[in-house]
């Protein structure tokens, strides 16, 4: 964990104790959000709450998610442990059924004990219930999700709802969008769009959404990513997904405007992120910078002289549960990696925040391939340690225009128009490290060259010191067995038999 100078510690006591009386906090999540906003530099995707928000905020430009998949993403950033910590090893619906174990210690659980009042409204995706007991519940599991998660004006009553209950106690706001996530299911797809971007958009059957003044797009015009192919599928999915955007937007302003008109915007910690990559190949599930990396806005209305500023930290979902605590002065357990993000929006740092870590095990209970990563402000480095199975799927993704296209291409000899192909996609090597700097798409593995042996071997350390640090059960895989005493003992399975 980075340590605090003195007069660090003395400036975040003098200003962070400015406040009297209660604090909040509101975290806003999206689903499978990435960089298509103005916030980062999107020109054609309108996102004009995210700018006014921003402009409040302090913007991370590397933020990265502790893991590129949804429940195990959510328990992270609810326990700022990793899933392989925390046991939230792939998804929580079923038939995944995974849950993080009984004792772990929750965001909600440790403010309960200091009479913070907490709401979650929207997409939960965690368990068991609990483990994640928030006083105020409005999500998939005693609603529509559609309902609680996309239709902001209904989200808005609950919002309203919570405000009312609370009472005189400071409290957290846990808002879970279901923007942009792919809509779930052919049925929903074929009335809503592939991102239930049709969904309360005025025209017929499709019901309104008040608070929402859909903004369509057309394929033609919108920023295709350079590790995705430039095909019509893709551009038509992502002109979809910058309409999902724009009701995600009007959201957070929906959210913004509550918090002013009931006198708490002056008093509330804002965070802004998203669990994981968007939906799309090298991306969501994977752990390359497009899966890693995640937008993040933290705003204080202590420090503004850092409103609109970017920091150039690298931080981590984990550091949300530590930058919680901290801002209602509660003490940080020490089994927590994580840092409180709040020295940064006093500074930025000469020293430290400058390597983060991510965990992957499964997606669907059917896709086991795990991954541990560390990702410093030059290098990333992963350890794929089921690389002898072919990388899997996601439904979602598999059933994706996109992939589809690349699939039918590529078994009809047809150009994919895609950087990678499906042999390298499937099949990767057990180390894989890149320089970021000089090869931002990741395109060449340095793992095996000479020249970098030291950097290799320095982050293999690093990261082994993590997983150690963290109790990762898999920290004898794959070429190992756990024995009784503790220790990994050789499985010899590299020997060519």
């Amino acid at each position: 964990m980075m340590a605090y100078s003195l007069l660090t510690i003395a400036l975040l006591f003098t200003t962070f104790s400015c406040i009297e009386g209660k604090r909040n906090v509101l975290i806003m999540l999206g689903d499978d959000v990435g960089f298509e906003t103005q916030i980062y530099n999107n020109t054609v995707s309108k996102t004009p709450h995210l700018n006014d928000l921003a402009k409040r905020s302090v913007l991370i430009r590397h933020a990265f998610t502790s893991v590129s998949s949804c429940s195990p993403s959510r328990s992270a950033i609810l326990t700022g442990m990793p899933q392989h910590q925390n046991g939230m090893y792939g998804l929580h619906h079923l038939p995944n059924h995974f849950m993080s174990f009984d004792s772990v210690q929750t965001l909600p659980l440790i403010l309960k004990k200091s009479n913070i009042k907490t709401g979650i409204i929207g997409k939960k995706h965690v368990g068991p219930k609990y483990v994640y007991k928030f006083d105020y519940e409005q999500t998939e599991e005693n609603n529509a999700l559609i309902q609680v998660g996309r239709n902001i004006t209904c989200m808005k009553d609950k919002v309203r709802e919570f405000f009312s209950l609370h009472g005189d106690d400071g409290f957290l706001l846990y808002i879970g969008f279901n923007d942009c996530h792919r809509c779930g299911g052919a049925n929903s797809k074929k009335k809503w769009g592939e991102f239930c971007e049709r969904f309360g958009d005025g025209m017929s059957g499709q019901g309104v959404i008040p608070d929402w003044k859909p903004v369509l797009y057309k394929p033609e015009e919108v920023i295709v990513p350079p590790y995705l192919p430039d095909t019509p599928a893709t551009r038509a999915e992502i002109a979809a997904q910058y309409t999902g955007y724009s009701r995600l937007d009007a959201g957070v302003g929906m959210l913004l405007s509550e918090l002013k008109s009931h006198g708490y915007l002056d008093e509330t910690l804002i965070i802004f992120t998203s669990d994981n990559g968007i939906p799309f190949p090298l991306a969501k599930t994977n752990l390359y910078e497009p899966g890693m990396g995640e937008p993040m806005l933290v705003s204080s209305p202590v420090n503004t002289e850092r409103w609109g500023e970017i920091s150039e930290a690298l931080t981590s979902t984990t550091d949300i549960v530590p930058t919680v605590l901290d801002w209602f002065n509660i003490p940080n357990p020490k089994y927590l990696q994580g840092n409180s993000m709040l020295p940064l929006l006093l500074k930025e740092p000469s020293a430290g925040w400058d390597q983060v870590y991510s965990s992957h095990d499964m997606h669907e209970v059917t896709m086991y391939y795990p991954m541990r990563v560390t990702r410093t402000k030059q290098y990333r480095l992963i350890h794929n340690l089921n690389n002898r199975a072919p990388y899997p799927i996601a439904t979602d993704l598999f059933m994706s225009h996109t992939f589809q296209d690349i699939l039918n291409n590529t078994k009809n000899g047809k150009p994919t128009h895609w950087y990678k192909d499906l042999k390298t996609y499937y099949f990767r090597p057990e180390y894989e490290l890149y320089d970021i700097i000089k090869d931002p798409h990741e395109m060449t593995n340095l793992a095996d060259n000479g020249e970098f042996v030291d950097v290799f071997e320095n982050m293999k350390k690093s990261l082994m010191d993590w997983r150690l640090a963290t109790h990762d059960p898999w920290k004898c895989y794959p070429h190992g067995a756990l024995a009784d005493d503790g220790t990994c003992q050789p499985l010899y399975n590299e020997i060519t038999l």
